[in-house]
C-alpha cells in the first residue's frame, strides 16, 4: 500500500496563518521606519515632512491593534510580544522624535531647548512604563505623552518662546496628574462625536501640512478648538 502524500489541512494552512500574523508585526514595526524618516526630515528642518511621517505612523498605530486582534497574532506567534513592539514604536514616534523637534526647532529660548527635550523623553519613558496608564473605562490616566500632537500645535500656533517652554513643562507635569484623557477609539462616551472630531482634525491637519504649517487663522483656529475638545471631554468625566 502506497503511503498517502496528502498534507493535513492544518499543516498546510499554518504557514499562511503564521505569515499573516508576522506581517501584522512588520506593519507595526514600520512605524519605527517612519520615525527614522521623520527624524531625518527634522534634522533638515523640513517640519511639514516630519509631521507627515509621524501622521502616517499615527495611522499605523491606530489600526495595527485591530489587525492583531482580528488575526489572533498573540496566539499564533507568542514568541513576539506585540505589546512590547507597540511600546517601542510608540516611544520613538510619540516622544523621541517630537522631543528632538521641540528642542531643535527654535520654538523655545536657547537655554531651555535642550532641558525641555530631556524633560520630554524622561517623562515620556516613565509614562510608557506605567502599568496603570489607562483607566478601566479606557481613558488615558494623565497626559498620555502625545508629544507628537504637542509639537504639531507648537509649530502650528508658534507661541512666544517663554510660553512654549511653559507649555512643555505643564504637559510634562500633567503626565503624573490622574485626570482622564480620552482615547478616541476606545472610550464609549460620546464616541461618535469624538471619532467625527478626529476625522475632521485629520483633514485639517493635512491641510496645515500642505500649507507648510501656515494654513491661516481659520484652519489653525479650528484645530485648536478640536484640541481643546479632546482635552475637555476627559476633564468633564472626572469624579
Amino acid at each position: 500500500m502506497v503511503p498517502s502524500l496528502r498534507v493535513p489541512i492544518e499543516d498546510a494552512v499554518s504557514p499562511l496563518i503564521n505569515a499573516r500574523a508576522f506581517a501584522v508585526h512588520i506593519f507595526t514595526a514600520a512605524g519605527a521606519a517612519l520615525a527614522l524618516g521623520a527624524l531625518v526630515y527634522a534634522v533638515r528642518g523640513q517640519w511639514a515632512a516630519m509631521f507627515g511621517c509621524l501622521g502616517i505612523a499615527l495611522f499605523v498605530d491606530g489600526i495595527d491593534g485591530t489587525l492583531a486582534r482580528r488575526f489572533k497574532v498573540a496566539e499564533v506567534l507568542p514568541r513576539w510580544s506585540g505589546d512590547v513592539l507597540d511600546l517601542v514604536v510608540d516611544f520613538v514616534t510619540y516622544v523621541f522624535v517630537p522631543a528632538f523637534a521641540i528642542a531643535s526647532g527654535g520654538l523655545l529660548p536657547d537655554l531651555l531647548a535642550l532641558p525641555a527635550g530631556v524633560i520630554i523623553v524622561i517623562t515620556g519613558a516613565l509614562y510608557f512604563a506605567d502599568r496603570n496608564m489607562k483607566t478601566p473605562d479606557n481613558y488615558f490616566r494623565g497626559f498620555p505623552a502625545l508629544w507628537n500632537a504637542a509639537a504639531f500645535y507648537l509649530f502650528l500656533l508658534k507661541p512666544a518662546p517663554w510660553l512654549a517652554a511653559a507649555i512643555v513643562v505643564a504637559l510634562a507635569a500633567l503626565t503624573f496628574v490622574p485626570f482622564k484623557f480620552v482615547h478616541p477609539m476606545r472610550v464609549a462616551r460620546m464616541r461618535v462625536l469624538t471619532i467625527a472630531a478626529l476625522m475632521l482634525w485629520s483633514l485639517l491637519a493635512l491641510l496645515a501640512l500642505l500649507a507648510d504649517l501656515d494654513p491661516g487663522p481659520g484652519v489653525a483656529g479650528a484645530l485648536a478648538i478640536i484640541g481643546l475638545y479632546f482635552l475637555g471631554i476627559g476633564l468633564t468625566e472626572q469624579r
